[in-house]
C-alpha cells in the first residue's frame, strides 16, 4: 500500500477539537469564523482572500456539490441552500475522522455538544474539560475565597469523570512566563478573595489572576488526566511573545516527577521550540494543529518542520476545528495531503522505507493519542 492509498484510508483521531456550528449564518459570520482575528473584517476585504480562503473554496466546494475554486458568492449561496445540519454532516463524513476529543469550554451554545457532535459525524467523541471553564462556573455559584480553594479540585474531579483530558488557556489569560511552582493555599485564598469581589462588582467571572492560574494548572496536575496547553498563535486576547513553549521549561521540570503528559497545542510559528520540548522531556508532546488550516497550501512546510526534531511518537494530529464544519474537514484534509507529501518524497528520494512512512503516519495520525489519552486500542509501544 502507498502512503497515500493509507493515509486516504485512516480513521484520525483529532485530540483537539470543538464542535461544528449548531445554527445557520451568512457570509459576514462566516468569514469571522475564518479568521483567528476577533475584529470585523476590514471594509472592500474578504477573508476568503486567503490561504484558508482559497483551500475552502477549492476542497469543500466539491463536497457541497460544487466545482472546486467557487466564487464566494456560490460558495455561500450553496452553503445556505443545504442548510447547517447538512453541511456538518457531509464535511464532517468527508474528513475521515473517527475519535474526536473535543474540548467544551468555549461558547457552548453555538456549537454542538459531544453528543450531537457524535451524531452528525458518525464519530466517536470524548470530552476534554478546561481549567478555567470549571472555575468559573464555580465562582457563579456563590462561594467563599475559602470555599473556592477547598471545592475547586472536588468539583473538578465530578466534571471530568467521564473525560479523558484536561486543557488550559492560560496562555491568553496571562501568558508562559509565571511563577512555575505550586502556589501555597493562604496565596490562593487571598487571590480568590480578590477575584470573586472584582466578579461580583463587574459581573463577568473571566478568571486571569497568575496565581489563580497556577492554582488551577497545578489542581489539573493532581487530577492525573493528560493535560493540553493552548501554545503560540491564536486571536489578539493573547501577546504571542508570552506564548513561546520554552517559557515553560522551569515548570515541565517541577511537573515531570507527577508522570502527567502535558500536550502543546498549534505553536506556530515556535512549533520547533515544541518540538525541541518534546525531544527532551519524556512528558511532553505536541502538534501544529490550527497552524495547518491557516497556513492552506503551505501547511506541508509546516508539517515537515513538525517532523524535524521531535520523536514520531511525541507528535499528534489536531485540527483545533471550532465552528464551521469546513474546518473540521481542512484539519483533516490537509494534514493528510501534507503528510503524504512529505513522507512520500522521503520515501521516493531512498531516505524512508514504505513501512516506516506508513507506521508513522498512522502513530501521528491516531496511535499516539489513543496511547497517551488511554483511548481504546491505544496500548503497546510505538514500535
Amino acid at each position: 500500500m502507498s502512503i497515500e492509498d493509507f493515509l486516504g484510508e485512516l480513521p484520525l483521531v483529532d485530540h483537539h477539537v470543538h464542535g461544528a456550528l449548531r445554527d445557520d449564518v451568512g457570509r459576514d459570520a462566516l468569514e469571522r469564523m475564518l479568521t483567528e482575528s476577533d475584529r470585523p473584517i476590514p471594509a472592500g476585504t474578504t477573508q476568503f482572500d486567503s490561504q484558508i480562503g482559497f483551500a475552502v473554496l477549492r476542497w469543500c466546494a466539491p463536497v457541497l456539490g460544487l466545482e472546486p475554486h467557487a466564487s464566494p458568492e456560490d460558495y455561500v449561496r450553496r452553503r445556505t441552500e443545504l442548510g447547517t445540519a447538512e453541511v456538518n454532516r457531509r464535511l464532517l463524513a468527508a474528513s475521515g475522522t473517527g475519535h474526536y476529543l473535543l474540548e467544551t469550554g468555549y461558547r457552548g451554545d453555538d456549537i454542538l455538544g459531544p453528543a450531537e457532535m457524535a451524531a452528525a459525524a458518525n464519530a466517536r467523541v470524548d470530552e476534554i474539560v478546561r481549567l478555567e471553564a470549571v472555575a468559573e462556573e464555580l465562582a457563579a455559584s456563590q462561594v467563599s475565597a475559602r470555599e473556592f480553594v477547598r471545592r475547586y479540585p472536588e468539583v473538578l474531579a465530578e466534571r471530568t469523570a467521564d473525560a479523558v483530558g484536561l486543557k488550559s488557556i492560560v496562555a491568553y489569560r496571562y501568558g508562559f512566563d509565571f511563577e512555575p511552582h505550586r502556589p501555597d493555599g493562604s496565596e490562593v485564598e487571598v487571590a480568590a478573595g480578590k477575584w470573586l469581589r472584582t466578579t461580583e462588582e463587574a459581573g463577568t467571572s473571566r478568571l486571569d489572576d497568575p496565581v489563580l492560574l497556577r492554582f488551577l494548572l497545578w489542581s489539573g496536575i493532581d487530577r492525573g488526566l493528560p493535560l493540553q496547553l493552548h501554545t503560540g498563535y491564536g486571536d489578539p486576547d493573547l501577546r504571542l511573545n508570552r506564548c513561546d513553549p520554552l517559557l515553560l521549561a522551569d515548570w515541565l521540570e517541577l511537573v515531570e516527577p507527577s508522570g502527567v503528559d502535558v500536550l502543546l497545542l498549534h505553536c506556530y510559528p515556535y512549533h520547533r521550540h515544541a518540538g525541541y520540548l518534546a525531544q527532551v522531556y519524556p512528558h511532553v508532546y505536541f502538534d501544529v494543529g490550527l497552524g495547518i488550516n491557516y497556513t492552506g497550501v503551505r501547511s506541508a512546510a509546516l508539517i515537515a518542520e513538525s517532523l524535524e526534531l521531535a520523536p514520531f511518537a511525541k507528535i499528534l494530529f489536531s485540527s483545533d476545528a471550532w465552528g464551521p464544519a469546513e474546518l473540521h474537514h481542512l484539519g483533516a484534509l490537509l494534514w493528510r495531503r501534507g503528510m503524504a507529501r512529505v513522507l512520500g518524497t522521503w520515501v521516493a528520494d531512498g531516505d524512508w522505507a514504505a513501512t516506516d512512512a506508513i507506521r508513522v503516519a498512522g502513530m501521528i495520525g491516531g496511535g499516539n493519542a489513543r496511547r497517551v489519552y488511554r483511548l481504546p486500542g491505544g496500548e503497546g509501544a510505538a514500535r
